[in-house]
């Protein structure tokens, strides 16, 4: 069939109809058109490029790097339908991950890779799904968003997926829908063909996926009435039947959410108890906040400043009654500026409704606001500018309007330049969270985060320093009355103590240092009853000052307020086990593992004990279990090489042993094993080198000696017959 032509008219944000050029239907792909999008997905690849050589960050280990979930057929099956398997029930999102870690493995490029790919997706789509609807300015409003640096926490985070993937989703099932029910006014008596019933369907397929990727688009069905308003000046019954089957879906998942979030990912205690006036307060805040970010977008961090909110401060008040004032005004100006202004307005404050502080969400223990939560939302005001950029701009005469063209370019490039810096933040852990201390220096969640980061890397006086600075400035900083200083200097004390803690995998803490660990953590368990960790760093404390009884108690005041809690009874265990109570050990190691089958300490210290009872067999499985979860456990190396030794299979033994000494710089036990090891399977000279080293590392070590000088003895009269084997 001919292409036939059509006037077209586009319809501004105004409501109001805008002539444009001579449309061809059916040649709607032409070159022109593919080189233009062609041109957005090229800005997205530049200004994201320097994610090619980012790690991981921040919570990307429960979702990704240690998220077992991922590694098996089994872990898929839990997915989707366990909802405690994973830190949010986004079945759709950890499918993607499984996906990514079967391809190849846990290298960050590919997961990276492909959150910029949806986020390019996403911008073709905003810009078909604004040409669709006849905005003017449709590819600069897909511009804005492809290059502006709010956008960067979605994308460049690989725990973002969530966005991400949920946004591209939203879209073509919009699209989809407005095949179905074009927000045009419908033909009177056109009948309801297969092919529009096929369109619904996938719309509501789409959505669905969506919604099981991230819950913020449970508003589209009513983002689609604003657009039928904005474009028809009213919403009729027939407008709104369709639409059901996708408010319920929204709202049954939506509330799964707030269920998990308050129930899963924790987002409970006193610093969530604000009554209503303080979340207006916070409502209105963040709706300015946002809309200024995406005006100014510098400076970005990772974690802003957590506001002082006080409905008794009138300042303070002025946020929610303009925000509220605001679309009352476009309300009685829209016969003059249209509905358009109006419409945008709508749709930013409904997508933003789950993140402006009316359900606790478990980031607001941070901030009340983080870039990521506009990422859905933002589009709203940016097509709103946008078009009326275009509608300015169209109104000019010709030469106007190519200075206005070169004009408009100044922003974008401004924008690109500005995201391609703020990407460069996200190169890793250290680079993020100094990043973010520079902006935000009260952010106690950046110093715990970047001394967990030090500690991983075995960085441990950088790590001990920056905790004590954290503890200085919280010290400061505490109010009585103010729950979060209380939890934030609680937090950092604990930190403290857990930095001196994690110090004895190197040399064993002093009594001072113990002491000065027992008062931190007693600290911070005063200013937080709930904090659980505390109670095991101070558990463990009371050990090193060899008063176990205390510390059992410790470990029981945990199970009181966390019952069943996995580390509490794994500690527990262990110190049943250093009283020789192996039985009640041996219980506690058994309950932990119900409550977290993944548990990989709790695997490696039951297996220590069978072993010690003479029960090897038993522990191998378990020894496996560790190992399996948690592949850089030394120990559970160390005692693998030691199980293989017994049974004569030297050369498995050897290559623990092996392991285990990689993975911690000063061991000599698994040195001196493994010059025994090395001894039996005839690699003399080798052998020789490690029980070296063995007494480098301790001089005082009297078997690695006595081996040492046997080996040489060996060595010596090599010649004379075959080596004796060394016990």
């Amino acid at each position: 069939m001919k292409p036939t032509a059509k006037l077209s008219r586009k319809t501004s944000p105004s409501g109001k109809e805008v002539p444009e050029k001579v449309q061809v239907q059916g040649s709607n792909w032409s070159w022109p058109t593919i080189l233009t999008g062609v041109a957005l997905v090229a800005m997205v690849l530049v200004a994201y490029s320097p994610l090619l050589k980012a790690a991981y960050i921040w919570d990307d280990d429960s979702y990704v790097t240690g998220n077992l979930t991922l590694r098996s057929l089994e872990g898929l099956r839990r997915i989707w339908f366990e909802l405690r398997a994973v830190p949010q029930y986004y079945p759709l999102v950890h499918t993607t991950f499984w996906t990514e870690y079967h391809l190849w493995n846990l290298a960050p490029l590919g997961f990276h890779i492909d959150n910029v790919l949806l986020h390019a997706a996403s911008v073709l789509l905003v810009w078909r799904l604004l040409a669709r609807l006849r905005v003017p300015g449709a590819w600069l409003a897909a511009a804005l968003f492809a290059v502006h640096p709010v956008e960067v926490e979605s994308v460049a985070w690989v725990t973002e997926r969530k966005n991400v993937l949920s946004l591209a989703l939203a879209l073509g099932s919009m699209l989809c829908y407005l095949r179905f029910a074009p927000a045009e006014e419908p033909e009177i008596g056109a009948p309801a063909n297969a092919t529009r019933w096929r369109s619904y369907v996938l719309a509501f397929v789409l959505f669905v996926a969506a919604m099981l990727s991230k819950t913020v688009v449970a508003s589209l069905p009513a983002v689609l009435l604003v657009i039928y308003w904005w474009k028809r000046g009213r919403i009729t019954l027939a407008d709104i039947v369709p639409l059901v089957p996708f408010f319920a879906v929204g709202a049954g998942l939506g509330l799964l959410t707030v269920w998990m979030e308050k129930h899963h990912v924790g987002a409970t205690g006193e610093i969530y108890d604000s009554p209503l006036i303080e979340r207006l307060l916070i409502a209105g805040r963040a709706l300015w906040f946002y809309a200024a970010k995406l005006v100014w977008p510098y400076p970005l961090t990772f974690f802003y400043p957590r506001w002082a909110i006080d409905a008794h401060v009138v300042w303070q008040c002025l946020f929610p009654i303009t925000a509220f004032a605001l679309p009352i005004v476009a309300w009685f100006t829209r016969r003059w500026i249209g509905r358009g202004a109006l419409a945008s307005l709508l749709i930013f404050a409904g997508v933003l409704f789950p993140a402006l502080g009316f359900f606790n969400v478990y980031p607001f223990r941070f901030s009340y606001v983080a870039d990521h939560f506009q990422y859905h939302a933002g589009l709203a005001l940016i097509t709103l500018v946008a078009s009326a950029a275009a509608m300015v701009a169209a109104g000019q005469p010709p030469h106007r309007k190519k200075i206005m063209t070169v004009a408009g370019a100044l922003p974008l490039i401004a924008l690109g330049l500005l995201t391609y810096r703020q990407v460069r933040v996200y190169r890793d852990p250290e680079t993020l969270f100094r990043d973010t201390i520079a902006d935000n220096p009260e952010s106690w969640a950046a110093y715990e985060n970047l001394e967990s980061y030090f500690h991983s890397q075995g960085r441990f006086d950088e790590a001990l320093a920056l905790a004590r600075d954290a503890m200085a400035r919280d010290s400061l900083t505490t109010r009585a009355d103010d729950p979060l200083t209380r939890t934030s200097l609680a937090i950092a004390h604990n930190n403290l103590g857990g930095c001196l803690l994690r110090m004895a995998d190197r040399a064993e803490l002093d009594a001072a240092q113990t002491e000065e660990v027992i008062f931190h953590e007693q600290e911070a368990l005063r200013l937080d009853p709930q904090l659980i960790t505390a109670y095991c760093n101070l558990a463990s404390a009371l050990m090193v000052a060899y008063r176990p009884d205390e510390a059992i108690q410790q470990f029981d005041r945990a199970l009181m307020v966390s019952p069943g809690n996995p580390e509490a009874l794994c500690g527990k265990g262990r110190v049943l086990d250093a009283l020789g109570r192996q039985a009640e050990a041996e219980t506690s190691f058994r309950q932990a593992l119900e409550q977290n089958p993944d548990f990989a300490k709790a695997h490696h210290d039951l297996a220590l004990l069978l072993i010690n009872q003479g029960r090897s067999k038993e522990a191998l499985p378990h020894l496996e279990s560790a190992l399996r979860l948690e592949p850089r456990i030394a120990e559970a190396h160390y005692a693998l090489g030691g199980i293989f030794a017994g049974r004569g299979d030297y050369r498995l033994a050897a290559e623990h042993y092996q392991t285990a000494i990689e993975l911690q710089a000063n061991y000599p036990r698994a040195l001196n094993n493994l010059g025994a090891v090395l001894m039996n399977l005839g690699e003399t000279d080798r052998a020789i080198h490690c029980f070296q080293e063995a007494v480098r590392q301790s001089p005082d070590y009297a078997d690695a000696r006595l081996k040492l000088e046997q080996a040489l003895e060996i060595r010596r009269g090599e010649q004379a017959g075959p080596s004796p084997r060394i016990p």
